[in-house]
């Protein structure tokens, strides 16, 4: 089996490659145009590997996904390729509409087509996979749960633009007969995570000594799900899933952005110590995010029942290897910090 990856070197997108061949033993085709969120070294594990192919371009050049799709022939589309961080939409939107709604439709009339030259077995076992997020559904009260009929309420440009695509996908489906499946997941944490998200900033700022920046009171809840569970739950849904069906993923974990922050300072205080005292000392509280969504949480027993998928690590265990691996491979993230970003602000709405 061949799929074709788009945003394959990104954060989720790399985890998904990695599972597919390393795991898998599936040929993987990673459509990435490396924007500032990519990183190549993320896949160097698969570099030279006769089951991995990398081609550059822009899920917006309708002529390149068009070639690209008729050279390598994929059985099945994972579409993961996005503008992704709240704080960059709300400075920037422009970027997330071009990206996420321009590039979704680009790629589903290029998926199309291509679906229809296809013959026999290899036309009805073709799968488009859409990957999306569960802020779609906005925001969540004290209680409940996101469930895969919540309706939609977006209150980011990012959020909206993801939104916007999740529609595209179901009217490819609804009106072409398309055959797609669709998956809305929570925030995802783990290994090479680009440092403009929470935990490794948090963990970045930390190891060099620098204010740890919460927003607002640091009690917005976030339902936190390890980037290898959220592989896993993918590359089940793009082989098992029903057509036309959607799946939420979550960790089933709730944490609050403060209580995140502070199991980061235990653990860097624990795995490297700073003479100068503990990182809580560090904790800043500053300017929330204009708009910023209170609570997520993920209602995942149709995956679970449907599926048999659950995810395997608990936010301590996945914190603890997320740590871990930030303190062991600095060269991945003192390049960007370098240069691509350096722990700035974004997102206060100027």
């Amino acid at each position: 089996m061949k799929v074709l990856v788009t945003g394959g070197s990104g954060f989720i997108g790399s985890a998904v490659c990695l599972h597919l061949v390393n795991d898998l033993g599936i040929e993987v085709v990673n459509l990435d145009k490396l924007t500032y969120a990519a990183n190549p070294l993320s896949l160097a594990p698969l570099e030279g590997d006769p089951r991995y192919a990398f081609e550059q371009a822009d899920i917006c050049d309708a002529q390149a996904v068009a070639t690209i799709l008729a050279h390598h022939r994929p059985d099945a589309i994972m579409h993961l390729a996005a503008e992704s961080h709240v704080d960059r939409s709300i400075d920037g939107p422009q970027a997330f509409i071009e990206t996420n709604l321009l590039g979704t439709f680009t790629l589903l009339n290029a998926a199309h087509r291509y679906w229809l030259e296809l013959m026999g077995p290899a036309k009805d076992s073709f799968r488009y996979h859409h990957i999306s997020t569960d802020e779609v559904y906005g925001s969540l009260g004290s209680t409940g749960l996101f469930e895969e009929d919540s309706p939609y309420a977006p209150n980011s440009p990012y959020s909206a633009s993801k939104a916007g695509s999740d529609h595209l996908v179901r009217a490819w489906q609804h009106t072409y007969g398309l055959p797609t499946v669709l998956t809305n997941c929570s925030n995802n944490y783990g290994p090479r995570q680009f440092p403009e998200k929470l935990i490794p900033l948090m963990i970045i700022n930390g190891l060099e000594s620098k204010p740890l920046p919460v927003y607002g009171n640091g009690f917005n809840v976030r339902d936190w799900l390890h980037v290898a569970d959220h592989a896993r739950a993918l590359a089940l849904v793009l082989l098992q899933g029903e057509v036309g069906r959607r799946y939420n993923v979550g960790g089933e974990c709730e944490k609050t952005n403060l209580e995140v922050v502070h199991a980061i300072c235990a653990l860097l205080d624990e795995m490297a110590p700073d003479p100068a005292g503990p990182r809580q000392r560090q904790i800043r509280f500053v300017t929330d995010r204009p708009g910023h969504d209170a609570r997520y949480a993920i209602d995942t027993s149709r995956i679970t029942r449907e599926l048999g998928w659950r995810p395997r690590e608990t936010f301590e265990s996945g914190l603890a290897q997320t740590v871990c691996w930030y303190l062991d491979n600095r060269e991945w993230w003192e390049s960007i910090r370098s240069g691509t970003y350096r722990g700035e602000r974004l997102g206060l709405c100027p």
